[in-house]
């Protein structure tokens, strides 16, 4: 049995994002007001506040940590990017209006550089030293709702019109995009030592891509009826994923498995973002609840599939990790599987709980 996970963080605002601290048990919270706040969390109290920033004046969308955790970037609605030096809480750089249209997304493409993408599908890549666009391509129609680069090199973004588009930073020009899909993609995953990236999708679908093949999938699970908001990588095979009805759900890829529920959010509102902490051992997530709440994931990392046996609907009520914490959404999901399917065999899959 696993050690408990960390006590929740509480606002008087929605946080629209979170990234936690690459080292340190700090977790970065954007605001539906613009404001950033760094905290610390831990097992024994509610998070301890390490600074404020009030720069932005609309909904903070995006945050991301330099590699050492030195540093930390944020993008607005408001069209906004700044940096911030996280031990100090001084200002380092801001650009204020970075695009045309509100930002959506934001990754970090070298120590000093920084891509954002934003609700009109523009791209943008910044020198953060001379607050200058070294890039500006506008390929796609819709929002870019998330981006992962590839050796400071190649940026693959998801947009909400359904297509995935690869831009090579050096040539300053897109490489390649995908064909038009029937959903929105919405956030982006690497898996299987990087062979393989995973696309959550607005119809509750994993699209997924052989590294550098971004013209079509090579496979698609779809895990759950709802639209997948976010997702963050556990281990090669294991991923979580946020669904826009509050739940994080733990998935193998490939085999192709719901392993069960790791966490919820109360309110029937979207998991926004996803992220794990310093030492691995949690995942941060957050809500429309005004909570930041902690997940232990010890337990998925030693989960595996087998393959002789097909996956069924019906032949077992799903596992729930956390479980204590996961009380009034097992008996949600437990109602709602003896309504579809009558009532279950005798469970044997809830045994070893995270807490």
């Amino acid at each position: 049995q696993v050690d408990e996970c960390h006590k929740d963080l509480i606002f008087n605002e929605i946080i629209t994002t979170l990234q936690c601290h690459p080292t340190h048990n700090i977790v970065a919270c954007g605001q539906i007001g613009g404001n950033v706040l760094l905290q610390r969390f831990s097992p024994t109290c509610n998070g301890e506040e390490l600074h404020k920033f009030v720069h932005h004046k609309k909904a903070c969308r995006a945050l991301r940590f330099s590699s050492d955790g030195r540093r930390l970037f944020s993008a607005s609605k408001d069209k906004s990017i700044y940096c911030v030096d996280v031990e100090t809480g001084k200002l380092k750089r801001k650009i204020k209006k970075a695009h045309e249209s509100p930002i959506y997304s934001m990754v970090q493409t070298g120590d000093t550089f920084v891509a954002t993408g934003d609700d009109d599908g523009a791209l943008k890549v910044w020198d953060m030293r001379s607050k200058q666009a070294t890039m500006e391509l506008k390929e796609c129609e819709d929002f870019i709702s998330d981006m992962i680069v590839e050796d400071n090199k190649i940026i693959i973004a998801a947009s909400g019109e359904g297509t995935l588009t690869a831009f090579n930073i050096r040539r300053k020009r897109m490489d390649v995009q995908s064909e038009l899909f029937d959903s929105e993609l919405l956030c982006l995953a690497k898996m299987k030592g990087g062979r393989k990236l995973i696309c959550g999708t607005g119809e509750g679908v994993l699209n997924i891509f052989n590294w550098g093949e971004w013209g079509n999938i090579s496979d698609r699970f779809p895990c759950d009826k709802e639209q997948i908001d976010s997702v963050v990588p556990i281990t090669d095979d294991v991923l979580c994923i946020g669904t826009n009805n509050g739940f994080i759900r733990a998935v193998h890829v490939l085999p192709n498995r719901v392993l069960g529920l790791v966490g919820q959010h109360t309110g029937d509102f979207p998991v926004e973002a996803l992220s794990i902490t310093a030492d691995k051992t949690c995942i941060a997530s957050c809500s429309h609840d005004q909570l930041v709440k902690f997940w232990n994931i010890e337990e998925l990392k030693t989960q595996t599939v087998d393959t002789s046996k097909k996956a069924s609907k019906n032949n077992k009520r799903p596992v729930h990790f956390n479980k204590s914490k996961n009380f009034f959404a097992d008996l949600m999901e437990a109602s709602d599987e003896k309504a579809a399917n009558g009532t279950s065999e005798d469970d044997d899959s809830d045994s070893d709980d995270c807490e």
